[in-house]
């Protein structure tokens, strides 16, 4: 099986979008798609006079940013990437967290950081994503889940793609996950495309962000990158559209 996460550079740029969306809809294997959308979440707070707020690459999520986020997440974002593959003869299938009690989640609990409605993931119910492509439905998964209580939670994207990676191969199925954004890799120097690293283990990253190369936004997916590898995901690739549909990239390994 494959999981392809989507980010918002990616979703903001119709081209690169579109050659993305034609790379899940060619893949001869089932196919899981998890989509992000924090650049457009931004716009539309930004036009609400609302600051978006970031620490880590993680959002803090109030109310009213919870009300945004489900917004574009589920509605909009969702259906749009849905439309797109219905028209490349693919038969996708969008899904919240609460569809389906497709993602269940809790609160994250206040610490240093009080995240606010932010969802860390309890379970994904691989059981039911099974039967949706064993019908030859392509799930399409937004980042918004629910606690069972009612409540619902934005949760990272990158950390949906990696648990539904895990869920899937504890469910007994070779998984391959890919993480799609803008770059051609990870790279030493975010301003040189030739500096990705093709290949990264726990130590080398480990090295690389004390030492302030990796840092921000990169710091969660590759935390939730090397949790899938370390969970039983068969192999992880993050990279551009293009780098993934060339086999390059920076490929995650265990050690």
């Amino acid at each position: 099986m494959v999981v392809l996460k989507i980010g918002g550079n990616v979703l903001n740029n119709p081209a690169t979008l579109h050659e993305a969306l034609d790379y899940f809809a060619g893949q001869v294997e089932p196919a899981v798609l998890v989509h992000g959308g924090g650049r457009r979440a931004d716009e539309v707070l930004r036009s609400m006079n609302q600051q978006p707020r970031m620490i880590e690459g993680r959002r803090i999520t109030d109310h009213a940013t919870l009300d945004v986020v489900t917004m574009v997440y589920a509605g909009s974002i969702n259906k749009h990437i849905v439309g797109q593959l219905q028209a490349r003869g693919t038969n996708a299938i969008g899904l919240s967290g609460a569809d389906g009690n497709a993602i269940l989640a809790t609160k994250r609990p206040v610490g240093k950081i009080d995240y606010g409605f932010a969802g860390d993931v309890v379970a994904v119910n691989a059981p039911l994503l099974d039967a949706l492509l064993r019908l030859g439905l392509r799930p399409v998964l937004c980042p918004i889940t629910h606690d069972r209580h009612g409540q619902l939670l934005n949760t990272n994207a990158d950390t949906i793609a990696n648990e539904t990676a895990r869920a899937l191969a504890e469910a007994g199925h070779t998984v391959r996950l890919d993480y799609c954004f803008e770059f051609p890799g990870v790279m030493r120097d975010v301003n040189d495309p030739e500096s990705v690293i093709d290949r990264l283990d726990p130590g080398k990253y480990a090295e690389y962000r004390e030492d302030g190369v990796i840092s921000g936004g990169m710091i969660p997916k590759l935390d939730n990158a090397f949790s899938a590898i370390a969970a039983g995901v068969d192999s992880v690739v993050i990279g551009s559209i293009q780098a993934l549909r060339s086999g390059d990239g920076t490929r995650l390994r265990a050690s």
